[in-house]
């Protein structure tokens, strides 16, 4: 049998301009939600002439940015930008609408957009005005840039990310409840940077009585995440920090048996309480919120509520090279469980570095 030699639809050029875009892209993480971060970079003779990327919630677009930067360079040039064009008028006009005023002779894009408004209007829009269109350049690279963006998009809830602390032998605390600190200060500070990406930040009711959490971001972030407890009856240490501050940064109180007296009593403090069984009725109301990203603290009875509900998205692990031991000492990830190892949940893309003494491992939970 003869051999069957494959061609690249995509030449390796492409590959490489867009990657760059993807790079660019990141940069708006955390400053554009909901919006999907997106990179773009002209190319004109082999010679990148303007890159632009979203900077900001409301403010202009990539493609808008690198072709203000290339300006008259755009002309009969390329246009690599990770997600589709938009083409209707939102916080900022039509993409396409200057795409095919600054005479860009083609275009690449990493992945179509799904968002309503746009999938597929755009690039039809490119092409009837005789511009060239390729799609799927690093189309999984793409994917995974705006993986939260999609997640509200698709399903109409956040991103869910996962975090915790724990010893080489699995513990996040000792049998006496002592979890401070198993994490190393470098690792405490990459928590921190993590936060402040966030939209909201969860918790349960035991966390604050044991450890009393402040739950924000130092120093602050792009965004200002508001700190979620879940407790059925909304019952917390009126000294918390959590109550103390909601004048200061925004605190929920979730539960579905909180009574009058107690709602009142929190308002006065000025948390907002919601009503709510289980996290995915709460992951619903983040999505009508236009949340994008989510982050879980913990404890174990919390995380394991998400597991079992199968809304893990990604996870964040900080491993100390300390053993804790003891058979009563608590896990990461309480609840029902998997009943057998194929069921439970696979992590993919998944990579690790070294903070101080400590390892930290994240990766995207499969789908």
């Amino acid at each position: 049998m003869p051999k069957v030699h494959i061609v690249a639809r995509f030449t390796m050029t492409d590959t490489d301009w867009m990657r760059q875009a993807v790079t660019l892209a990141r940069r708006g993480e955390g400053f554009v939600e909901p919006n999907p971060m997106v990179g773009a970079v002209v190319v004109k003779n082999g010679i990148v002439v303007g890159t632009g990327y979203h900077e900001r919630f409301g403010e202009a677009h990539a493609e808008v940015n690198a072709i203000a930067q290339a300006q008259d360079r755009a002309r009969d040039g390329t246009l690599y930008v990770t997600l589709e064009p938009c083409c209707h008028f939102g916080k900022t006009p039509p993409c396409t609408d200057a795409v095919i005023s600054a005479g860009i002779r083609r275009v690449v894009i990493g992945m179509a957009d799904p968002f309503t408004a746009v999938s597929g209007n755009g690039i039809a829009k490119l092409r009837e005005a005789g511009i060239d269109c390729e799609i799927g350049v690093l189309e999984p690279e793409c994917r995974r840039l705006n993986a939260p963006y999609l997640t509200l998009i698709e399903k109409r809830r956040p991103f869910v990310c996962v975090k915790w602390a724990m010893s080489l032998d699995g513990k996040i605390a000792t049998s006496t409840g002592q979890s401070k600190w198993i994490s190393s200060e470098v690792s405490r500070a990459r928590v921190h940077q993590l936060r402040g990406r966030m939209d909201a930040i969860v918790v349960g009711a035991g966390t604050v009585r044991a450890d009393d959490p402040l739950l924000t971001a130092r120093p602050q972030g792009p965004r200002v995440p508001l700190r979620v407890v879940l407790s059925r009856d909304g019952k917390l240490p009126e000294a918390c920090q959590l109550i103390q501050t909601a004048h200061v940064a925004p605190v929920l109180i979730a539960g579905d048996r909180i009574d009058r007296k107690q709602v009142e009593l929190l308002e006065s403090k000025c948390c907002e309480v919601l009503t709510t069984r289980g996290v995915g009725e709460l992951l619903a109301e983040f999505g009508k919120r236009r949340f994008t990203n989510v982050l879980v603290e913990g404890g174990a009875e919390v995380l394991g509520s998400f597991f079992d509900a199968k809304l893990i998205d990604e996870v964040h692990v900080f491993i100390a090279p300390r053993l804790i031991g003891g058979a009563q000492a608590r896990s990461p990830i309480a609840g029902f469980g998997a009943m057998s190892i194929a069921e439970g949940l696979c992590v993919e893309d998944w990579e690790s570095e070294t903070l101080g003494q400590d390892v930290y491992f994240r990766g995207r939970i499969a789908q």
